[in-house]
């Protein structure tokens, strides 16, 4: 078994160095989220979504450069028919310690059982608001009883790293008393995390984009002291108290230096590799999925190609690289 603290060979030119992977399995979503999808999901291509083989022969190689952490994003990842398949081959890798699911929560009350069993071992959650008809209007969708519910049920599973994630909206879901009443007796970790322009959601990102300082500041106020970081955590600055179960992450990247603790890699539904979020390229490795002669090959590529991500996303500037909608790489 390969040792937890062997060093990735993944590291790029300012000595960042990579052992997580988010990896899109679909681009598929069945929500329609105004920050995202508000006119639900349009296909832009015939091209089919990774295979289960292509998946498998992405999780050797990167397990192989010393990749830890395997998060499973779309889309919507849980519209995969097999994506307890798709689990249960990752944690079949003993070099990933961690493997982890971002999903709206739709399936999530049927399923959880069934993945936590497959070996997933982490677990976040979209819920923009705790306020029925908030959720409603932000995602479309009257599904929040069903999530909670769900989230409960992975709570009562034994699902120990379980996160809400909170896209930050001015004036829809900035107020921190509701989500603070909720983790009190929770074991959870809710996380804001602010809004970003993409190259079709300009007019949104300016009328409800809100710092995360202003939630940060009102935490510090309140007595919740900043944690430091986990093994294999990614950006988020962690806060907790001692009269909370739950904790409050918050994703600003916005804030200064914010890029400067990367510690991820981004591979599309469709193969292509994205060394940043907003980047302006993206390396397809689809043609070296297909055989596993072509591992050493796969590799050289994926090294060789690590020395163009940039030192910084440039959303400063209203830069969104080639990112239209943050369902094409799961955000």
């Amino acid at each position: 078994m390969q040792n937890s603290l062997v060093d990735s060979l993944l590291v790029d030119n300012y000595q960042r160095r990579f052992e997580y992977i988010r990896l899109s399995i679909t681009e598929l979503c069945n929500f329609r989220c105004q920050y995202c999808l508000p006119n639900g999901y349009q296909s832009h291509h015939s091209q089919q979504f990774l295979t289960y083989n292509e998946i498998n022969q992405l999780i050797k190689t990167f397990g192989e450069l010393g990749v830890k952490k395997i998060r499973l994003t779309g889309g919507e990842p849980t519209l995969r028919r097999d994506l307890t398949q798709i689990i249960e081959l990752i944690a079949k890798y003993p070099m990933i310690k961690d493997v982890a699911l971002t999903t709206n929560g739709y399936r999530l009350n049927e399923r959880i059982v069934e993945w936590h069993n497959a070996g997933l071992t982490s677990l976040n959650v979209s819920i923009d608001s705790f306020v029925p008809q908030l959720f409603q209007l932000i995602t479309g969708e009257n599904k929040l009883h069903s999530i909670l519910d769900g989230v409960e049920k992975s709570l009562a599973n034994g699902m120990t790293k379980v996160k809400i994630n909170t896209v930050l909206m001015k004036g829809l879901n900035d107020n921190l008393s509701t989500h603070l009443q909720w983790i009190k007796h929770r074991p959870v970790e809710l996380r804001y995390i602010e809004l970003m322009e993409t190259n079709s959601s300009a007019s949104h990102f300016s009328r409800y984009y809100v710092s995360g300082a202003s939630i940060e500041q009102q935490l510090i106020q309140q007595g919740w002291q900043l944690q430091l970081k986990q093994f294999l955590a990614g950006p988020a600055k962690v806060y907790c108290h001692d009269d909370y179960q739950g904790k409050i992450g918050l994703i600003m990247p916005y804030s200064k230096d914010f890029c400067q603790s990367c510690n991820r890699l981004r591979i599309s539904a469709t193969g292509k590799l994205h060394y940043c979020l907003f980047g302006a390229a993206a390396i397809d490795l689809r043609d070296l999925l297909q055989d596993h002669a072509q591992s050493a090959l796969l590799k050289q590529r994926i090294l060789t190609t690590l020395k163009i991500k940039p030192p910084t996303h440039y959303l400063h500037q209203h830069n969104a690289g080639m990112i239209q909608t943050l369902s094409i790489i799961g955000g």
